[in-house]
């Protein structure tokens, strides 16, 4: 293991191996950062950013619900790369069922996934972003958080407390250099609206008023904004993309 480069910026990002944390990681890549991620599983785009950034590429399997897990990957990534200037939670869960019905196991895991283990994650990596100087954190929420939907009740709240965390954190982190964002996404293509069906997306797509879904490149477009130097002065804000749903 060595350290990245003194002009390489070093990312972490949740969730990168398949939609939009793949998109984020390989455009990261590409810019000249170093970036580790995780998944539960390996697939063929982890073995390809392996042997093509055999030094600025990281991999391991571990699983939100294994908090202990995601605190030591985080540590090792400081470790690999000695430094820490990026965190993105892009990780999560949807599960769509009516709230009466779902059961409270089901409830738990919700929460635990999609709200708890960013709460591990965003510790363990702040704390080497303030020993190193300061960094950005962006979290990925959803409109469902700010817009009611049927079945997704638990989903919603969760998403809804990661974005409270988000602002909390920004008073707290920014004396320390330390930015927080949230991006909030409306209905994009992805592994999540795969399922949709073509009249529920006819629907949304009427509903929206620049009339379509966004696409996953957008939605990259918005979070890297939020990372990079470029929004240097914004910290502690919510950016909906969602091509006015919610307006």
């Amino acid at each position: 293991m060595s350290a990245a480069p003194a002009d390489r910026r070093v990312a972490l990002v949740s969730g990168g191996s398949r939609g939009l944390g793949r998109v984020l990681v390989e455009r990261l890549l590409a810019d000249g950062w170093s970036v580790s991620t995780f998944s539960r599983t390996s697939n063929d785009f982890v073995t390809e950013m392996s042997d093509k950034y055999q030094d600025a590429f990281h991999w391991e399997s571990v699983d939100l619900s294994d908090s202990q897990g995601l605190r030591a990957f985080a540590r090792d990534s400081g470790k690999r790369f000695g430094r820490l200037d990026l965190l993105i939670n892009n990780a999560g869960v949807l599960h769509q069922e009516l709230f009466l019905t779902t059961a409270p196991g089901q409830m738990e895991d919700l929460i635990r996934v999609n709200l708890l283990a960013p709460l591990h994650l965003t510790q363990a990596c702040a704390r080497l972003m303030v020993r190193g100087g300061g960094g950005s954190i962006v979290n990925v929420s959803s409109i469902n958080a700010i817009r009611g939907y049927r079945g997704v009740s638990v989903y919603a709240a969760a998403k809804a407390g990661l974005e409270g965390l988000g602002r909390s954190m920004a008073r707290e982190l920014g004396p320390q250099g330390v930015r927080v964002n949230t991006l909030t996404p409306g209905f994009f293509d992805s592994d999540m609206t795969a399922d949709v069906t073509s009249r529920n997306r006819e629907r949304i797509q009427r509903r929206t008023p620049l009339g379509r879904l966004g696409t996953v490149d957008e939605i990259a477009d918005a979070v890297l904004f939020l990372a990079t130097p470029r929004s240097r002065f914004i910290t502690g804000q919510t950016m909906v993309i969602d091509g006015g749903i919610t307006c």
